[in-house]
């Protein structure tokens, strides 16, 4: 859960980043085959277009063309990158986790030669309920990303921070007293829904949530101004500003949330 800060641009985006370290010519009606329901089976991301990588080292900071063409390419994957202007600031630099972590590569803030020719040849993120229904929330704990599926396609995919699972105590004053919340910064996993949200930022005792989508109780989906590679969430799913931003937008109320796996430090 994030410290209470004054929302900003895509800048604060990139200082909370640097703090811590879509898819056929029909057939004739009486020749068309029969719609086959969306499952879990076939949820994979559209075919993407064909890349070919710039192949330009790119490190935090950079600016140019092979940037915006960066950007661009992890949009139209489903990572969201903040917007498209050529500069690889922290909301890049989230995408680029979350790129290289469902790719199998070592999370770095450097754009090299494995990662270009991954977004040449970019992998569909593991499914993690076989079954489940095609439009909902997949966390998976141990590469600590989320996975938003709309009808069966891997829509949105996010670099996350769960719960640091490290016990704590922190006093805070709630509903007009001082008191003292004990806990262990879990992020359970299990089988949950989408229920309420607040807009913009929302003050829980145990800090400040943006944009808020509860899903197990007191666990939310949320913005965080710091989403470090490691989890370091009192239990709640840290979320890029910028993808909290847009998140509501796209996430109902009542969608399945199924949260799986163990972080290994």
């Amino acid at each position: 859960m994030g410290i209470k800060r004054r929302l900003g641009t895509a800048a604060i985006a990139a200082a909370g980043a640097l703090l811590l370290s879509a898819p056929g010519a029909a057939l004739p009606a009486q020749a068309a085959a029969p719609a086959r329901p969306a499952t879990a089976a076939t949820a994979q991301q559209a075919e993407p277009a064909p890349f070919t990588a710039p192949g330009k080292k790119l490190k935090l900071g950079a600016k140019g063309a092979a940037v915006k063409q960066l950007q661009a390419r992890l949009k139209e994957l489903g990572y969201p990158p903040g917007r498209i202007d050529g500069r690889y600031g922290g909301a890049t630099l989230s995408a680029v986790w979350a790129f290289q972590k469902v790719n199998g590569i070592t999370p770095t803030s450097t754009v090299a030669a494995r990662t270009w020719r991954a977004l040449e040849d970019p992998k569909a993120p593991k499914v993690l309920v076989p079954k489940g229904r095609p439009t909902r929330v997949e966390i998976n704990l141990t590469r600590q990303i989320m996975v938003l599926y709309v009808k069966g396609e891997a829509k949105l995919i996010s670099h996350t921070s769960s719960g640091s699972n490290v016990p704590y105590c922190e006093t805070a004053v709630w509903q007009g007293k001082k008191q003292r919340f004990c806990g262990s910064a879990r992020t359970p996993t299990g089988d949950y829904k989408t229920t309420w949200r607040v807009s913009g930022w929302h003050r829980s005792y145990l800090g400040q949530l943006y944009n808020p989508i509860f899903f197990n109780g007191g666990i939310a989906l949320h913005g965080a101004l710091s989403v470090p590679l490691a989890p370091a969430s009192h239990g709640c799913v840290r979320l890029p500003m910028h993808v909290a931003e847009i998140l509501p937008g796209m996430l109902g109320k009542g969608v399945p949330v199924h949260v799986r796996g163990a972080f290994r430090r």
